[in-house]
């Protein structure tokens, strides 16, 4: 699952905080066919879709684009 942002800083933070939760990710080039984003996003498995969500939820990431399937 790609986590989709609009501000690099905001893609990288969000990675940092998956990792404090333990959830491995990898920063990758966001595919062209999704063009909202700034360029790489954030790529995770599905099954840690739920804590993501919660994330997302209480920091209120303001550039956050959406969740695509990868």
């Amino acid at each position: 699952m790609l986590a989709v942002f609009r501000s690099k800083t905001e893609t990288l933070n969000f990675a940092s905080i998956l990792r404090s939760y333990r959830v491995p990710c990898t920063i990758v080039n966001t595919p062209r066919s999704i063009n909202v984003s700034c360029g790489i996003s954030v790529l995770f498995d599905n099954k840690n879709e739920q804590i993501a969500k919660n994330i997302i939820s209480r920091r209120g990431f303001s550039t956050f684009a959406g969740f695509y399937e990868a």
